[in-house]
């Protein structure tokens, strides 16, 4: 099936079962063995899968129920890495639907040696997905940008005198795991790049200490498009898509701004064939800025809010795809949820019958709208 024709995809995560939360706490305990953990995440993804075909959802991923975030293609199998301490003084920047701060519950580390590769997680990913998929699947990846918040001063310069040579460290190792999943079969990947968010929200960008927001983003597009034409190279005709959100924990969000800022040059420069954008709420601003998408690429509007139960209608969504094909074509187009489920493996606030509803309709607007 050609992407072009997938109109109805999810971002990523999928809500963990408790009983795999559990087993990863006793794993970390010492009381479950490595075998009986991976069995279980087997399990779980198993389950991922046939929710995502019964919702009719057309590419899959394994829900990402063996990582504890989306960030652990960096975390968990990137050695170089430590616990740092937050400082007090150190803004959480996480806000709840009100806009009040939060405290975050994400571990925080620093960049205390050279990076090196360890075992990718991804490639386990890759290797149970090409057995158990009814469908094409697809691999998703934190950005090598991503790291650059592993980078801090007094700690990390030691080893790389700026981020933007953790980040360039860090593209290395990606280069290798990219060609890796290659090698396995992978004809899919999809880059979570929040490191947009500075050049959106002018006050994220003050939060994240950037005085140089277009040397910062042209920073960003060309290392994630360092890593695109490296995919490409090794696999021709490969499927690459990125997603970019305003952040996600526990149904939070953590930055505001409409695309305007950054749209002719992302979405004319970045070499993706698929854009996952959010647009649940009005903090995403409106459609204007996909006048800027090029005729080849298509755009995923994240309509279907993975943060909250409440579910929304499909004329609701079918206006708002009628509105954005005002500025894009209506074949350029597709529909997702804003972001997954689970960016970090606590989930959002939503229960599992409430996510299923979530993929299902997304499936019904898709068939509805491009049939």
């Amino acid at each position: 099936m050609p992407t072009t024709t997938i109109r109805a995809e999810h971002v990523g995560s999928l809500l963990r079962p408790e009983e795999l939360l559990a087993a990863r706490a006793a794993h970390r305990r010492g009381a479950l063995s490595d075998k009986e953990l991976t069995e279980l995440e087997d399990q779980a993804a198993v389950a991922a899968v046939k929710l995502q075909q019964d919702a009719g959802i057309q590419v899959f991923t394994d829900g990402e129920v063996r990582r504890d975030d989306f960030m652990a293609s960096v975390v968990e199998t990137v050695g170089g890495l430590a616990p740092a301490e937050e400082s007090s003084s150190r803004p959480r920047w996480i806000r709840d639907s009100d806009g009040a701060e939060l405290e975050g519950d994400v571990a925080s580390v620093a960049i205390t040696e050279p990076l090196y590769r360890r075992t990718p997680l991804s490639l386990a990913e890759a290797r149970w997905l090409s057995g158990n998929t009814p469908g094409p699947y697809k691999i998703t990846m934190a950005s090598p940008t991503m790291v650059a918040g592993f980078w801090r001063p007094g700690i990390s310069d030691g080893v790389y005198p700026t981020r933007q040579d953790a980040v360039a460290a860090l593209a290395g190792i990606y280069r290798q795991d990219i060609a890796d999943l290659i090698d396995t079969g992978v004809s899919w990947l999809q880059l979570d790049s929040l490191a947009y968010w500075a050049n959106i929200d002018p006050e994220a960008a003050r939060m994240r200490r950037v005085t140089d927001l277009e040397g910062h983003l042209s920073h960003i597009i060309d290392t994630d498009n360092g890593l695109i034409r490296s995919a490409r190279s090794r696999r021709p005709g490969m499927t690459v898509a990125m997603h970019f959100c305003r952040g996600n924990m526990r149904s939070a969000w953590s930055a505001q701004g409409g695309y305007e800022p950054i749209a002719e040059r992302v979405f004319g420069e970045v070499e993706v064939d698929r854009f996952l954008l959010e647009y649940d709420t009005e903090r995403s601003g409106g459609f204007e800025p996909l006048r800027f998408v090029p005729p080849a690429k298509t755009v995923v509007l994240g309509l279907v809010s993975s943060k909250v139960a409440e579910l929304e209608s499909v004329d609701t969504l079918r206006r708002r795809i009628d509105e954005a094909s005002r500025y894009l074509p209506l074949e350029q187009l597709a529909l997702s949820p804003q972001c997954g489920f689970a960016s970090t493996s606590q989930g959002n606030l939503l229960t599992v019958d409430d996510q299923r509803r979530k993929l299902e309709l997304v499936a019904e607007t898709a068939r509805l709208v491009w049939g």
